[in-house]
């Protein structure tokens, strides 16, 4: 196990694809902080594509994907949602001006999904970066992980497919009450 290259460096090697499968009901906020509690107090999210908060990661998708990388994310979720999940909901817009696809897959509709122990990226089907965290949502120490192994790589991929294809387009997935 090795903590390996960032993301930056991975993503900006990237020729194909780069995917992303989240499956946590809340992460520990750290710079999102500031933004989660106004949308807590106000139900308003930063969805401004040219702000501070989120111009660099805009920038950097915008890039990728204009090498023609497509980029996706898909994202299990508890019903109803938690409030970071309806955080990062409300701010889905902005991932998806920047080029990114996102869908949304109630956790029930995962239950037959062989799905890997931690949320990950995988590029080019070929390399893993795994994302530690703590139970209570921080990054853990390493924060990541990159694997290369054709197994690890296989599991990766086969279970954002698979989640991908039930998943919801963010479009058209609605938060339960």
């Amino acid at each position: 196990m090795t903590k390996g290259p960032s993301f930056e460096e991975l993503l900006g090697k990237a020729s194909r694809s780069a995917v992303h499968l989240e499956m946590r009901d809340s992460y520990g906020i750290g710079d999102e902080a500031e933004d989660f509690d106004n949308w807590k107090r106000t139900g308003k999210r930063d969805v401004d594509p040219a702000s501070d908060y989120w111009t660099p990661w805009v920038d950097l998708i915008r890039c990728t994907v204009a090498r023609g990388v497509v980029v996706r994310r898909a994202r299990v979720v508890s019903e109803p949602a938690t409030d970071y999940i309806r955080y990062e909901h409300a701010g889905s817009v902005v991932n998806v001006h920047a080029g990114e696809q996102v869908r949304w897959l109630p956790r029930r509709r995962a239950s037959d999904i062989a799905l890997p122990g931690n949320d990950c990226w995988v590029f080019d089907s070929e390399t893993v970066l795994f994302n530690h965290f703590t139970g209570n949502g921080h990054w853990a120490e390493p924060g990541w992980e990159v694997r290369t192994e054709l197994a690890v790589a296989q599991l990766a991929s086969t279970a954002f497919e698979a989640v991908w294809a039930r998943a919801v387009p963010h479009d058209e997935y609605r938060l339960t009450p």
